[in-house]
């Protein structure tokens, strides 16, 4: 066929328009018959059908060659750009994976970071910012809790961090973490972290990032060096403050266990799977944790883990305050803090698939003795936490701290009561003084028609006698025989702040919560009874404490030195009112 096409051709060569036209015509007027070369009509049929066929297999030859040849080059093209692609991540995996910390040659220049740290300086103060820069953290734990809080230490002028986990950035990792991308895939999380922080600030002298891609086990031999703290301006091997980001329960108890023990300070974040109500979110003791399954489990395995370690090395450490009391870190947030959510789970653990089932579901851990089952995670609620985490840390180290607010609220009938109780009580303490001296013209006084909360200071107040005024005003304050008289210096606003903020809805004394009966009462006799002033007590301690305090002595005195220490510097840090 192609050999007579390319004849034909041949024979027009000679004259090029005749030709075209006789090829013309014959295409045109096949019905007519067809014409032969030399322009006359012809009437084989069957050979101008032969001819006008293998016309058109031609052409569709050539179009099909056409066309197969432009697949097998963009083909092939495609395979080539897709293997050099493939080539190039693989070397930067292996380049990414053999990426140090060591920026000896990046410098920045001082000026520029005080510009890049401003805004939290102005927050902190020098002094506050000078702490922060100076600091060491530990944090273990990089997903989605530990990222977040990871970045943000970085960010607000942490000199050096620690971070330890042994795990992978996965794509369902993508959802929650602070700093991984795609490109990240495959690559520990503490590298891809890492990473990242060394383009926010590349110069070690500012900021140095320890990645450890190893998992806490609680074992020394395995562990190694893990835990311990890089030393200090005072020559110390301490932790500044430790973040507890696991999420695996016995685990997790023997890292807050080994903080305790080390008088560390230590935050730990509970579980932040199957919730999205940021508005429950807590910041609290162990104790008061609730409504969290985690929380409660590490209660008790925290104790077990304690206790087992008191009674080995109870004949060492016999005055230790483990040893005195091994459940006081549980209502301290000096010792262990705990960042919760009291909302319950609005989603379960996902199903075993069924491919998971036929090969068995031991198989698809990532580690033994651990969780299995995919936890639902919506990204916000591990974001909010590790950010929660971050600004707690922050705040202590730049001796900033805050108080937050406990989870359990206090109904208005409580405030009411309460206040009522301790408009009784100051009253009581009033009739006492004033019918002890009605018949005794020798005791001094002083008498305040200006009170001033700010410049009342009971040790330098000069007294003066007592002329006798047998009708004293009771709304004027005055000091009494060392004892401050006069009305309450609050109001049933000011009682939930110093319940919940300060007090925590505990006694101060025996942690004893809302469940018992608990009165407020004035800390310092000689003081006005203000929100600096007044303490939470239960039936038990108030009775012991008006006890001391009878016959002038002092209530205080019911309490062992180093709790009374403790509820004095908690009473340092209120304000007088819940509007100053």
């Amino acid at each position: 066929i192609f050999r007579n096409y390319f004849y034909h051709f041949t024979i027009m060569s000679g004259d090029n328009r005749s030709n075209h036209s006789i090829i013309s015509r014959s295409i045109a007027n096949h019905d007519e018959g067809p014409i032969d070369f030399k322009g006359n009509n012809s009437n084989n049929k069957s050979e101008n059908e032969a001819y006008r066929n293998s016309f058109l297999v031609g052409i569709a030859g050539i179009a099909i060659g056409s066309l197969a040849t432009c697949a097998w080059s963009a083909f092939h093209t495609s395979w080539k750009r897709k293997g050099r692609i493939r080539n190039q991540k693989a070397e930067d995996q292996n380049q990414y994976l053999s990426e140090t910390v060591d920026n000896s040659n990046t410098t920045i220049p001082p000026e520029l970071r005080a510009e890049q740290l401003s805004r939290n300086a102005l927050y902190f103060g020098k002094e506050g910012m000078e702490r922060i820069e100076n600091a060491s953290v530990l944090v273990v734990g990089a997903g989605g809790v530990g990222s977040h809080a990871i970045h943000m230490l970085a960010r607000a002028g942490i000199q050096y961090l620690r971070i330890v986990d042994f795990d992978q950035v996965t794509l369902s990792s993508l959802n929650r973490h602070a700093c991984a991308t795609l490109e990240d895939v495959g690559i520990p999380k503490v590298k891809a972290i890492q990473r990242f922080l060394k383009r926010l600030c590349p110069d070690q002298s500012f900021l140095t990032v320890d990645a450890r891609v190893q998992m806490y086990t609680g074992d020394e031999k395995l562990d190694g060096d893990m835990l311990e703290a890089p030393e200090n301006q005072e020559g110390n091997k301490k932790w500044d403050f430790v973040l507890d980001a696991i999420d695996d329960v016995p685990t997790k108890a023997r890292l807050l266990a080994h903080c305790i023990q080390h008088d560390w300070r230590v935050i730990s974040c509970m579980g932040a799977g199957g919730k999205s109500d940021m508005t429950r979110l807590h910041i609290s003791d162990l104790k008061t944790a609730s409504k969290d399954p985690l929380a409660t489990k590490l209660r008790q395995t925290l104790k077990r883990i304690l206790k087992k370690g008191n009674n080995n090395n109870n004949n060492n450490n016999k005055n230790s305050s483990l040893s005195q009391n091994s459940d006081s870190y549980l209502s301290d947030m000096d010792k262990v803090a705990i960042v919760y959510s009291s909302e319950k789970t609005v989603v379960k653990l996902a199903d075993f698939t069924d491919e998971q089932k036929e090969m068995g579901v031991q198989s698809f851990g990532a580690v033994d003795n651990m969780r299995i089952r995919v936890l639902p995670v919506l990204g916000t609620m591990p974001a909010i936490m590790g950010q929660s985490m971050a600004a707690v840390t922050l705040c202590e180290i730049g001796n900033k701290p805050f108080t937050p607010m406990s989870g359990e609220r206090v109904g208005r009938n409580v405030r009411h009561r309460l206040f009522q109780h301790l408009k009784n009580r100051e009253k009581k303490i009033r009739d006492q003084i004033e019918a002890k001296i009605s018949s005794n013209k020798d005791v001094r006084l002083v008498t305040y028609n200006h009170y001033d909360n700010d410049r009342f200071d009971a040790d330098n107040i000069s007294t003066m006698p007592y002329e006798g005024e047998t009708q004293e005003n009771e709304m004027t304050p005055r000091l009494v025989k060392g004892n401050w008289v006069g009305p309450i210096q609050i109001d049933v606003d000011d009682i939930e702040y110093v319940l919940a903020e300060v007090w925590r809805n505990r006694c101060c004394v025996t942690g004893e919560s809302l469940g018992t009966v608990l009165g407020l009462a004035r800390w310092d006799l000689s003081k006005p009874s203000n929100c600096q002033n007044l303490v939470l007590l239960g039936v038990a301690a108030m009775q012991r404490f008006d006890n001391a305090a009878e016959d002038g002595g002092d209530g205080r005195d019911s309490i062992p030195l180093d709790l009374r220490r403790r509820i004095e510097a908690r009473l340092k840090t209120c304000r007088p009112d819940s509007r100053a």
